[in-house]
């Protein structure tokens, strides 16, 4: 995953399903804020509306954060708008739903399953100059906790607002974090 740090977004088109509408969607949507691509493998199914909802009821500290989430899968963004007006769970997303029927930006990100047609439990934080800073990748049945998520925007964030400093192992915000030095080396 090492080599997806710091990576650059690369360029996209898509259409995505938001609040009733089909949006454009592109990389450039990205620039200049914090975001979060939550790639699952597919509409209508099991563990991945319970990490949409998540998403969903966590939007608002997303937000307060500066940070936008952007869902994908392989599916439509058609089949985003009947799955969001069937189902409670999807009901409440607020954020962008974007459809990759083509694959194309599940491949950019490294998370196709290509004999499947679907995509792993991917999960990326991008900066504001559109580089990637958090990777999570997990198997079809190990869902993802949004909580979590949010402590690990809050370390890159802190990381990024203060060079020099670095958050340790379960860090959480308000915490006190490490200045790397020769004064620390063997001391923790």
């Amino acid at each position: 995953m090492s080599r997806y740090i710091n990576s650059e977004l690369q360029a996209f088109q898509a259409k995505a399903y938001l609040k009733g509408e089909f949006v454009d969607v592109s990389e450039a949507d990205f620039k200049g804020k914090w975001a979060v691509v939550f790639f699952y493998p597919a509409d209508f199914t099991f563990v991945c509306p319970t990490e949409l909802g998540d998403l969903a009821d966590n939007y608002e500290e997303f937000k307060r954060l500066g940070v936008e989430v952007y869902s994908v899968s392989t599916d439509t963004h058609f089949t985003h708008k009947a799955w969001h007006d069937s189902s409670e769970t999807i009901g409440k997303i607020q954020f962008p739903m974007i459809g990759d029927p083509t694959g194309a930006i599940t491949r950019s990100f490294g998370v196709m399953i290509e004999e499947e047609g679907i995509a792993d439990r991917g999960t990326f934080v991008i900066d504001p100059e559109g580089r990637v800073q958090i990777v999570e990748i997990t198997a079809g049945g190990v869902g993802r906790d949004a909580n979590e998520l949010i402590r690990k925007i809050k370390a890159a964030q802190y990381v990024a607002n203060n060079p020099g400093e670095v958050c340790p192992a379960k860090w959480k915000e308000g915490e006190q974090t490490l200045a790397p030095s020769l004064d620390l080396v063997g001391k923790i």
